[in-house]
């Protein structure tokens, strides 16, 4: 069987998206391929994205990245990940079924360092239990 692709999009590609990549690669790397990618790159990974998913023993080396990288590539899934209807999610004028499945954004979580970290584990926590089950089913 060969593996199947999904792009993860997100505004600035440096915390939920790149959470969602790392996840699906590592939870679900047998079948499927993830990419993920933004409309206003940030131009890195936030280090508490990094750090929740270190947490959970898995070393991400994605890096904040444009959706043009991607516009000629096929894939089998195109989800967004952008929840507040105030943020810039992208629209895919590519191939794919679209899929949308809102998650907050934890770059935006205010309060001591403890609290901060504690939204990025809890949407890394949801992330990976939502992904499990829309890769569950057929593409």
């Amino acid at each position: 069987m060969s593996q199947q692709r999904i792009l993860i999009l997100c505004t600035g590609n440096s915390c939920r998206s790149q959470m969602a990549e790392a996840l699906v690669n590592h939870d679900h790397g047998a079948r499927w391929q993830a990419f993920s990618a933004g409309t206003r790159p940030a131009g890195y990974v936030h280090p508490l994205a990094s750090r929740a998913l270190a947490e959970l023993g898995i070393e991400h080396r994605g890096g904040s990245k444009s959706v043009d990288a991607f516009r000629d590539q096929a894939f089998d899934i195109v989800l967004t990940v952008c929840d507040s209807a105030n943020e810039d999610c992208p629209v895919w004028l590519g191939s794919g079924r679209r899929v949308h499945i809102g998650f907050p954004d934890p770059a935006a979580a205010q309060g001591a360092e403890a609290v901060v970290y504690q939204v990025f584990r809890d949407v890394r926590d949801d992330i990976r239990l939502k992904l499990t089950a829309l890769l569950a089913g057929p593409a």
